[in-house]
């Protein structure tokens, strides 16, 4: 059984995983921005101790996108790494780098160990140039999941028919088009036919 220090320190850390205080994760959830604030977790007085609750907990680990399996792991201080499979946002442009669902294909791309990531079929892509500056630069990586399907709003990687692939926010939808707004604000949006789209896969994960 873990107790009342160790769960918060869990918590801390899952922050840490998510690269954010507790009070972004807090804000990242949907929650109140104190509600992993260090003055919640006792009484006024401090003399009770105060816990998280278990719907607050579930949100906040899945807007850091890890399972119930991760933070029990955080929590007993367990390093918890995956080696993804990995390889450049400019090499992923070449043949044969997906299969037609948009998961990694062939021999060239490597592992690397990673953080925790509570998603079986997630890879990773290293941004080149600065194509999307200022939310991505040269040298982040893009964590990606066809698995999880996106929602307006949602950052996106985008492999068109043409070979072309690309971080967007995903915008507006229709039955046979979808919006795309560009992350550089000095590029363009796009509105493109469905049927030039190869996949597009969710970004749930940044380095930055």
């Amino acid at each position: 059984m873990f107790t009342h220090e160790q769960i918060w320190r869990g918590i801390d850390r899952l922050a840490a995983h998510a690269q954010t205080s507790p009070s972004g994760l807090a804000r990242r959830a949907g929650l109140d921005s104190t509600t992993f604030n260090p003055s919640k977790r006792f009484s006024r007085d401090g003399s009770k101790p105060r816990w998280p609750s278990t719907e607050s907990l579930a949100k906040a680990l899945a807007a850091a996108h890890m399972d119930f399996a991760g933070f029990a792991d955080l929590v007993a201080g367990v390093s918890q790494t995956a080696a993804l499979r990995t390889r450049s946002l400019a090499d992923s442009r070449t043949a044969g780098a997906f299969d037609a669902s948009g998961l990694p294909s062939g021999d060239e791309w490597t592992r690397q160990p990673f953080p925790g990531i509570a998603f079986e079929n997630a890879y990773a892509v290293t941004v080149e140039g600065d194509e999307m500056e200022p939310i991505y630069r040269a040298g982040d990586r893009l964590v990606v999941t066809p698995e999880d399907p996106p929602r307006t709003g949602d950052r996106v990687l985008v492999r068109e028919r043409a070979g072309e692939v690309c971080a967007w926010t995903l915008g507006e939808r229709s039955v046979q088009a979808v919006t795309l707004h560009a992350l550089n604000p000095a590029k363009p949006d796009r509105s493109i036919a469905l049927a030039e789209i190869d996949w597009m896969a969710r970004i749930v994960w940044a380095s930055q």
